[in-house]
């Protein structure tokens, strides 16, 4: 049996963060949804996904093939309903597709099935909106937290450090936590993952996860519902916020009820709002309609795409979206939507020169070991060719 994540129109309520990845691929909780995914189906998954993406996230398939929604987050329940599919079946909860079993490929997301004809009759959680990351990021932590450390001895805590709810906190192997740090974990588990360090003097309250090769910075205060995804380095004072991989926000300024996509860096000093100063609800800029939408929340700060930077002293207004690859800086609040591959800040915005900005991409991924692939380099292309129009829009 071949299993394959697919992606849905919802990927389009997720942009930024799906103009390079599917659904499947964002982090939310410890795993991304296709980690948990591989980890209760113990087999490794393939996707569907829209066609300038499939190069980079290719689809495979054989005469047993089990479609999954790439949006639903993997529970023992459904993983069981799941299995016991038969040939021909499309289980869904009302109007959301959660899987289909088929022996033919489905070659488009548009040839997807729209009803079901099995109904899975207990809850289905899956995410909808951009900000469904940070909000469901607390209670997805926990159930990975039970997952991962499922029938496993955690590493020794070290006796130079202070530990609230000590049965919750769980160390990798090969992680460090220096002196005078304190961890709160009555409030929540505490996921410490390999090879990840937190540095002195700094203080946790869960649930949080550090994931592989993390680093808090010293002095950092992190607070609950936060995940720091693989090589993150992560300092100063964050709240509810969602790190996905290889970013880094290392020295002081605030960051609340946030998401941070891949390779992104924030200066020394950058603030951000994450509650309006009248209390309202916060409204974000959904770029594939080209308009605001209402959140529901009162707390909404900033979301970021991938390869995004901005300079020291930046302020972001609550609820901003920056696109992917573009370099904010400048005194004063830039706009609360900046497309991918804009250039500036408050002051104006220009096109950042898709050249530079693969320049930038580069020399950060090379401090880590990673390369760009020629397949990513062609979709960032498309992603560039096709936000023209966003920065045509909100140039100054």
């Amino acid at each position: 049996m071949q299993v394959i994540l697919f992606d849905t129109k919802v990927r389009n309520s997720l942009l930024p963060f799906t103009h390079t990845r599917p659904v499947a691929d964002i982090r939310c909780g410890i795993l991304t949804m296709r980690e948990r995914w591989e980890r209760f189906l113990n087999t490794p998954t393939s996707t569907l996904t829209v066609p300038y993406l499939q190069a980079v996230f290719p689809q495979t398939t054989t005469n047993d093939n089990l479609y999954i929604n790439g949006a639903v987050f993997a529970n023992p329940n459904i993983t069981e309903a799941i299995l016991k599919l038969n040939n021909g079946d499309v289980l869904a909860k009302g109007n959301l597709i959660i899987a289909i079993r088929t022996d033919k490929q489905i070659d488009t997301i548009a040839a997807l099935p729209d009803t079901g004809n099995v109904e899975y009759d207990t809850d289905a959680h899956a995410l909808q909106h951009i900000w469904d990351i940070f909000a469901n990021n607390g209670n997805a932590i926990r159930g990975d937290y039970k997952l991962l450390t499922y029938n496993k001895q955690s590493a020794p805590i070290p006796e130079n450090i202070t530990v609230t709810g000590s049965e919750n906190l769980f160390i990798e192997e090969g992680a460090t936590i220096n002196a005078g740090c304190i961890i709160n974990a009555s409030t929540g588990p505490v996921y410490i993952g390999k090879g990840a360090e937190i540095l002195e003097g700094s203080i946790l309250r869960g649930p949080i996860a550090l994931c592989e090769q993390g680093v808090v910075k010293m002095g950092a205060k992190i607070y609950s519902d936060t995940t720091i995804g693989p090589g993150c380095k992560v300092g100063g004072e964050v709240s509810n916020v969602v790190f996905f991989a290889n970013s880094n926000k290392g020295h002081d300024g605030y960051l609340g009820n946030a998401v941070i996509g891949e390779w992104c860096n924030l200066g020394a000093d950058t603030n951000c709002s994450n509650l309006k100063n009248n209390y309202d609800e916060v409204k974000i800029w959904d770029e594939h309609i080209n308009k605001s939408v209402k959140t529901g929340l009162t707390f909404c700060g900033l979301l970021m795409g991938d390869h995004s930077k901005c300079g020291i002293n930046t302020m972001f207004n609550t609820g901003t979206v920056v696109g992917m690859s573009a370099n904010v800086f400048g005194a004063g609040f830039p706009e609360k939507f900046i497309p991918s591959f804009c250039w500036g800040g408050s002051d104006g915005m220009t096109t950042y020169s898709f050249e530079r900005a693969m320049e930038t991409a580069d020399r950060m991924m090379a401090r880590r070991g990673k390369k760009m692939s020629e397949v990513e380099r062609v979709m960032y292309q498309y992603v560039f060719d096709n936000t023209t129009y966003q920065r045509d829009l909100f140039a100054k």
